[in-house]
Order: C-alpha cells, then sequence, then structure tokens
C-alpha cells in the first residue's frame, strides 16, 4: 500500500506535518487524534474549530459565489465565496473530471474545523491556487457529517498510505474515484520541514500529465490492497469469542494506558472516550466482587471527575468541550460537539446510578441544560455543535477560546463584593479565582498558545475542593458553594455580551438519536419527567422532518432555516448506518423511560429498514452505507473502531439483543450473532478498539434479563417500581410495562405477559430470564434486593 506514494518520487513523499498527526497504532485507545492535524515538530498546532469567518481585510472586492452557494450544508457554505470552482459531491463534478481526463482534488471537512477553515484562508481563498484547481483539477468539497460514507472511504486510505489522518482530509483522486495521493492540513507554500499545497498541485499536475498510466495503475492496485485489508466477514468461523476472554484483553489494554493521577487514557490531548467509561462501568458490574472490577469502576469514577474539574467542562455555561490538549484535563479545544454532550450525559447519569454521588448528577443535569439552551431547535431538534473561535470584540478577527478565557482583571470587576466573615479581607472575585485556579499572568502555558492569542487569559478548572477553599478563608462550605454559584452566574449573564461562536445549526438524525438517549436515560435515572420530554419532543422531530413515510427510511440530515422553519437538501441525503442504529438505541431508551409503546413499535419498523438497507447476508455484520448511496466508491466499509462515537455495529449489536428481549423474535438474536461473529478477528486482535462492541458480546454471553411491572402507568404504585429499576445500573436487561391488556402491542409480542398477574391489585415486578420468571414482588426494597443480586 505504501507504493501508492512512491510514484511521486522526488516529487512528493509527504512529510509527517503534511500528513496529519503522528502514527498511531490501529487499534488504540482512540482513533481521536485524527480530528486533527499537526504543522510541524517545531510549531505545535492549536487545535480547533472556526465557523462561518468574517473576512477581515481592510477591503474586499465583491465576490462572486461558486456553486456552493446553493447548498444547506454550513461547512460547504463557508467556502461559497473562494475562488476555486468547487462542486459537491456528485455526478456532475464526476462526469466533468471523465469529460475532460482531469484528476479530482477532493477535500473533506467539518464546519468547526479549525485547520479547515486555516486551508481555506491560506489556500482555497488565494487566487494563484485557485486558478491552479480550476484549470488543471476538479475540485470537490464534503462535509464528512452530511457524507461520513465517503469520509471514512477516503480516510481509510490517507490512513494506509501517511501513517496519520485528520481534517481538513485532502485526496487526489482519479476520475473513476480511486483514490492516488493524500494528506490532511497543508501550508500555502513550501516551509523547512513543510511542502507547500502549491508544489504539491504542481508536482501532480505534472505526474499527471507525465505518468498517468502508472498513477492508475498504482491507484487499483492500492485499492484491491485495501478491499482486502478492510474486510470484515464471519469466513468460516460459526461462533463469537469467549466473553470472558475479550473482557479480560480489553481491561488489561485499558489499566496499562490508564493515568493514576488524572485519570484518563493517553497523554496529550486527552479525549472523553465515553464508550470507554461504558466498559469500565460493565466490567465493574460483572467482576464487582474481584480487584480488576474495583479498579474498573475506581479508574471510570476518577476520570469522569477530573474532568468535569478540569477546563475541558465549561463551568460557567455547561457542557464540555470537544478534549484537552494537556494532561490535566485544562485547558481545552474549545470546539462543542452534540454527540459529546449527549454520550456525557449518560456517563455522568451512570456514574451516580454506581456511586450515588450527587457531583455526577449535578454534572450531568448540567450538560442536559447547556443543550437545552445552547442546542436545541424550537421544533425538538438538536443542533450539530458549537464553535471553538469567536471574535474578542465584534469586528475583530476570530480567535479561538475568546468566549470561554477570562482575565483576572475581568472577574475582579465583575465581582467586587466584600465577603463577610472570612478570616483576611477577601472579594467574591478573589474567592472565585482562588477555587478556580486564575492568575495575572493568566494559566494558559506559552506551549499551548503557540499564536499567543491567549497571554494573560485564563480557564477556570478547579483546584481545590469546596471544603479545601472553605478552610483557606475560614468560611462555611455552604457559603462558600453559594458565593461561587452567585459567581458563575454573573460570569455567565456577562459574556452573554461576547461576540458569541458560531453555531453549526445543521441536524443530523444520528447526534439526535444519541441526545435522545441522553435526555431519556438521565430523566429515568433522576425521575425527572421534565428531561425526559425534551427525549419525547426529540423523538418527535425526528419522526416529522427526518423520516419518510412512504419508503420507511430516515433522513441524514435537515437545517434550521429562517424563522424556526425546518429546511432540507433538494434531493434530500439519506440516512446512513449509524442513524438508523443511534436512533433505534434512542427509541429503546425512550420506551423504558416513558412506557409509551410507540416508540418501541417504531424502533422496531426502522430496524426492519436498517436490516433490508445494509446488512450484509454474505458476511455478517452492517455496511456504513447503502449500496446505491456509495455507489461509484471504491469501498463499502464497515465501521470496526469505537472511537468519539461508538461503531454503528456495536451499537446495532445491542439494538439487536434488546429487541430480541422485548419481542422474542429469534431473526435478532440470530443477527447479533452472525455480527458479533464478523467482528471476531477484530475483537481478538485489538479489543480495546472495539469496546462497545465487548460489551455487547458480553451481554450476549450473559443472560438478559427481562424486567416487567404489571400495574397501571400513572399509579403511584407503578411509578416506585419503575423508579427503582431505573435507579440501578443494569446494562443487560429491558424493562417493560405490562398493563394488563392482552392486545397490547407488547402482549402480542411476548405471550407470556398476559400470565403475569399483579398480586393483590397492586404494581407488582417480575423478573425473568431463559423464560422463567421470579416471585412477584410488590416492594421497591425487594425489587432492589433481587435487582443488586
Amino acid at each position: 500500500v505504501l507504493g501508492a506514494r512512491a510514484w511521486l518520487g522526488r516529487g512528493l513523499l509527504l512529510p509527517r506535518a503534511a500528513r496529519g498527526l503522528p502514527a498511531r497504532r490501529r487499534g488504540s485507545s482512540s482513533r481521536d487524534k485524527d480530528r486533527s492535524a499537526t504543522v510541524s515538530s517545531s510549531v505545535p498546532m492549536p487545535i480547533g474549530g472556526k465557523g462561518s469567518r468574517t473576512n477581515c481585510s481592510p477591503s474586499v472586492p465583491q465576490k462572486v459565489p461558486n456553486r456552493l452557494i446553493n447548498e444547506k450544508s454550513p461547512y460547504l457554505l463557508q467556502h461559497a465565496y473562494n475562488p476555486v470552482d468547487w462542486y459537491p459531491w456528485g455526478q456532475e463534478a464526476f462526469d466533468k473530471a471523465r469529460k475532460e481526463n482531469k484528476p479530482i482534488f477532493l477535500s473533506v471537512g467539518y464546519s468547526t474545523c479549525h485547520w479547515c477553515h486555516m486551508m481555506e484562508e491560506e489556500s482555497f481563498q488565494n487566487e494563484e491556487i485557485g486558478h491552479l484547481l480550476n484549470e488543471d483539477f476538479v475540485s470537490v468539497k464534503v462535509d464528512r457529517e452530511e457524507r461520513p460514507d465517503v469520509d471514512k472511504v477516503y480516510m481509510t486510505f490517507v490512513q494506509a498510505t501517511s501513517s496519520g489522518g485528520g481534517w481538513p482530509m485532502n485526496v487526489w483522486l482519479t476520475p473513476n474515484l480511486q483514490p492516488f495521493v493524500g494528506g490532511t492540513y497543508f501550508p500555502p507554500e513550501d516551509g523547512l520541514t513543510r511542502v507547500g499545497f502549491r508544489t504539491v498541485l504542481l508536482r501532480i499536475r505534472e505526474q499527471w500529465k507525465q505518468n498517468k498510466n502508472t498513477l492508475l495503475e498504482n491507484s487499483q492496485r492500492v485499492t484491491t490492497a485495501l478491499l482486502a485489508r478492510s474486510e470484515i466477514s464471519m469466513g468460516d468461523r460459526q461462533v463469537p469469542p469467549s466473553a470472558a476472554t475479550m473482557n479480560s484483553r480489553c481491561f488489561q489494554q485499558l489499566d496499562e494506558g490508564y493515568d493514576e493521577e488524572y485519570g484518563g487514557f493517553a497523554e496529550a490531548p486527552k479525549f472523553p472516550t465515553p464508550v470507554i467509561l461504558n466498559f469500565l462501568f460493565s466490567y465493574w458490574l460483572s467482576h464487582r466482587l474481584t480487584q480488576d472490577g474495583s479498579r474498573a469502576q475506581q479508574m471510570a469514577l476518577h476520570t469522569l471527575k477530573m474532568m468535569a474539574n478540569g477546563g475541558i467542562r465549561d463551568h460557567v455555561g455547561q457542557g464540555f468541550h470537544r478534549y484537552s490538549t494537556d494532561r490535566q484535563w485544562h485547558i481545552p479545544h474549545f470546539e462543542k460537539m452534540l454527540y459529546d454532550q449527549a454520550q456525557l450525559a449518560v456517563a455522568y447519569s451512570q456514574a451516580f446510578q454506581i456511586s450515588g454521588d450527587e457531583f455526577y448528577s449535578d454534572v450531568a443535569k448540567g450538560i442536559l441544560q447547556y443543550v437545552a439552551r445552547n442546542l436545541s431547535h424550537r421544533s425538538g431538534g438538536f443542533y450539530s455543535a458549537e464553535d471553538a473561535d469567536s471574535p474578542p470584540e465584534r469586528g475583530m478577527r476570530p480567535r479561538e477560546g475568546a468566549f470561554y478565557v477570562w482575565t483576572v482583571k475581568e472577574v475582579q470587576n465583575l465581582l467586587p463584593e466584600p465577603v463577610l466573615d472570612a478570616t483576611e479581607p477577601l472579594t467574591s472575585g478573589q474567592l472565585l479565582m482562588k477555587h478556580y485556579g486564575l492568575t495575572e499572568a493568566g494559566n494558559i502555558s506559552p506551549s499551548q498558545d503557540p499564536k499567543g492569542e491567549l497571554q494573560g487569559q485564563n480557564v477556570l478548572t478547579v483546584r481545590y475542593s469546596l471544603e479545601l477553599t472553605a478552610a483557606r478563608f475560614g468560611l462555611d462550605v455552604d457559603a462558600v458553594r453559594t458565593l461561587l454559584n452567585t459567581g458563575l452566574e454573573k460570569l455567565f449573564q456577562a459574556r452573554k455580551h461576547r461576540p458569541k461562536p458560531h453555531l453549526d445549526s445543521k441536524m443530523l438524525a444520528a447526534w439526535n438519536g444519541l441526545m435522545v438517549s441522553g435526555y431519556a436515560v438521565t430523566g429515568a435515572v433522576l425521575g425527572q419527567e421534565r428531561l425526559i420530554n425534551y427525549a419525547i419532543n426529540g423523538a418527535k422531530f425526528l419522526k416529522r422532518h427526518m423520516f419518510d413515510v412512504a419508503s420507511g427510511r430516515l433522513m441524514r440530515t435537515c437545517y434550521a432555516g429562517p424563522g424556526g422553519t425546518v429546511e432540507h437538501s433538494n434531493p434530500p441525503c439519506w440516512g446512513f448506518l449509524e442513524d438508523y442504529a443511534f436512533v433505534v438505541r434512542g427509541l429503546l431508551d425512550l420506551y423504558e423511560a416513558s412506557q409509551e409503546s410507540s416508540w418501541l413499535e417504531w424502533a422496531l419498523r426502522l430496524q426492519d429498514t436498517q436490516d433490508r438497507l445494509f446488512w450484509d447476508s454474505q458476511g455478517g455484520g452492517y455496511f456504513c452505507s447503502e449500496a446505491e448511496l456509495g455507489a461509484g466508491l471504491p469501498l463499502r466499509l464497515k465501521d470496526d473502531q469505537d472511537g468519539a462515537e461508538p461503531s454503528a455495529n456495536s451499537v446495532s449489536a445491542h439494538n439487536l439483543l434488546r429487541m430480541h428481549g422485548f419481542t422474542g423474535h429469534k431473526d435478532w438474536m440470530d443477527k447479533c450473532v452472525c455480527l458479533l461473529t464478523a467482528f471476531s478477528e477484530r475483537m481478538r486482535r485489538v479489543p480495546v478498539a472495539l469496546p462497545e462492541m465487548v460489551r455487547a458480546l458480553s451481554a450476549h454471553q450473559q443472560t438478559l434479563k427481562q424486567i416487567v411491572i404489571c400495574g397501571d402507568p400513572q399509579a403511584k404504585d407503578t411509578k416506585a417500581l419503575l423508579q427503582c429499576v431505573h435507579s440501578i445500573y443494569i446494562p443487560n436487561k429491558v424493562l417493560i410495562l405490562a398493563n394488563g391488556d392482552p392486545s397490547s402491542f407488547l402482549s402480542r409480542q411476548l405471550p407470556f405477559l398476559s400470565t403475569l398477574r399483579r398480586l393483590e391489585d397492586r404494581a407488582t415486578a417480575y423478573v425473568c430470564e431463559d423464560q422463567a420468571c421470579s416471585m412477584p414482588i410488590t416492594e421497591p426494597c425487594e425489587l432492589r434486593k433481587l435487582l443488586h443480586q
């Protein structure tokens, strides 16, 4: 495969600087480092994203838009005034390349990607580079969040041929869409250790004219190698691997990479990786009487606590930033993504179930408060992201983190009130600055601020416990808590007057599905109907705006229009595997939280559609995209890694198990076994790359609990039993409400439900495993004892 680059000879053997991040072992704890690229070892790259950036030149002539002006994607619209003759991904561009015998230049990114926008400013706004692209290439711009299939295919190529990956991803293709060279961020001109983008274009132009046949041959050879390398199939295997073995190996690999002091699983940058935390909680539950089980619980809880205390959490406005640029979770990349909020809300809710510590439930509620305020459409849908960069003041050039950082002077001016009863002269501002580590010089090191944009600025990060801060100034703990909360609220109100980061108002079915889970699970755990209602509204939005009744298919995207309206692209962008898998999971979680069977019925119908569109009947498992939608792409992939988001195949394995529990349909279980068998080799080689799938493997080889509550859904005794179940961490279960109606949807699926009776006309619980049910239970405390066994 490496021969793919050799064709350039002296022309372009991309240095690591132009290839993105340093090489990472495939299957390490997270591939999320690939979200950004490194310019060179001597110039650390700040990591982040810019939204729609205003042009800061003093006098700019009126520009003529290119064809991207007709697109809906916020990312594509950010390139609509480039001098590049951009095409969206589609047949028009491919036909032009074939007709004119030109290579395709494919550039992939997303709207809150810092280095995508750096390259846009430096290269794609450059008239000379624009002329080169227009004369010798057919340029195609893709929003990776709209077309994850295109992104995955060509990222596979870039990672295989350059030992790195990231965004922007820039790949050169033959007119038949086969890649022959690629990289990530390129500076516009050559540097001491970097190949400039203009040079790359000139050399590829020369090679295309002089050595095109060699290029085409190499491209075909690379594609063939990638096909063989990326194949995931059952082969001759009949059964999946041992769950006990995979569990143990996955835990050991995580234990080896664990940061004892600060939590997390890498040096820097550090990512939240909720899939790893989910695995550790599940591992603890099945090994809780062992030393390893206790260790797994401690690793997950400590990581969540350190993250929540660090600067990766927005202490003023709540929610979590994308990741930390340092080991201490202190200085984040400030972008906020919907999928992080959704998964972390669930992780913190589960931490509360396990520990009983309200610290974790407060963090979960703060996340959902942020999403409701900043990432919610009035019709119930959820937006994709908020940017990392914004202007410090109106009319200024955007800077990373400008919206979120503080100087000592600002805090002192906002919080000048004296604190009574302190053992020394103290203002509210000084108390807050002590607790959150603010200093006159700023608490951001120069190595994390290579452009010098954050000098004298501070990121709030908890330095001391409330008890230590209170003792330091001779104050009561509750008084300190109140003073800090009041101070944070004043900072929040002051921050409202700053220019806001760009909002990516694109709505994705997959991420909305994750967010439905976030609200449903947290609302159920905490017993808060208000949060469950957000989940219900999110599901209603999906059904109203992102579901085609006639075909039974999900749409991938919709967009916030003027006046609170919802708009769609024409033709619509149809859903991918992750859209179905994540929405089905959200609907199953919502059924258990709300006990409204209509959500379960819709989940089953969507699963049928998912099976029809994506299932590999020969090799097992699900393809990421429909065969027709991905026509022309050189690869049809099955995602094989749980990263920033879980693999859709991992989530589907859980969904199939749960739906078998809800319906008893053997087909769901058979598909789950085939899926797990297809991924056997991947799990055996690097189980830590698929912690969510290892969890599903464990659930499959254990016995799923069917917890049945017989009662009136509105009655207090029914609600008490339901809340008892929700308060306990039981990942491998389905929760069913049987209202005594033999014609109900679930009674038709599971006939045995009609044999379960209320005891003395009281709400009654049964715990069923392997078609055998427990004695009837009417007291929540008795049910709790049984579920804890």
